[in-house]
């Protein structure tokens, strides 16, 4: 079984910072990616930043230079620097890892409950 579980959201003014992390538990599987995603009232869950197998990353154009995230594989998990934070970053922020249990077998998605980040204006 996995589970992820995310802390580090709250409230903070504009031009603030915040850092999330999440930790994913279990055994018996081969992470992929790890990354997070966020949905702001209305509208669709987006992809915010993703760290792959490599160490590659990747960032929503709309976050980049002021968000940052990071990962440990050791630790199974990951972590999300975020600065200079706007009104318009407020949303649920998921963790998410993409995972396969056998080396053949298909890469899956598992999710975090959300934690929720507001900036103030």
């Amino acid at each position: 079984q996995v589970q992820l579980v995310e802390s580090g959201g709250g409230l903070v003014q504009a031009g603030g910072s915040l850092r999330l992390s999440c930790a994913v538990s279990g055994s018996g599987f081969s992470i992929n990616a790890m990354g997070w995603y966020r949905q702001a009232p209305g509208k669709q869950r987006e992809l915010v930043a993703i760290s792959t197998s490599g160490d590659s990353t990747n960032y929503a154009d709309s976050v980049k230079g002021r968000f940052t995230i990071s990962r440990d594989n050791a630790k199974n998990t990951v972590s999300l620097q975020m600065n200079s934070l706007k009104p318009e970053d407020t949303a649920v922020y998921y963790c998410n890892a993409k995972l396969k249990w056998t080396a053949t077998g298909p890469l899956l998605s598992y999710w975090g409950e959300g934690t929720l980040v507001t900036v103030s204006s």
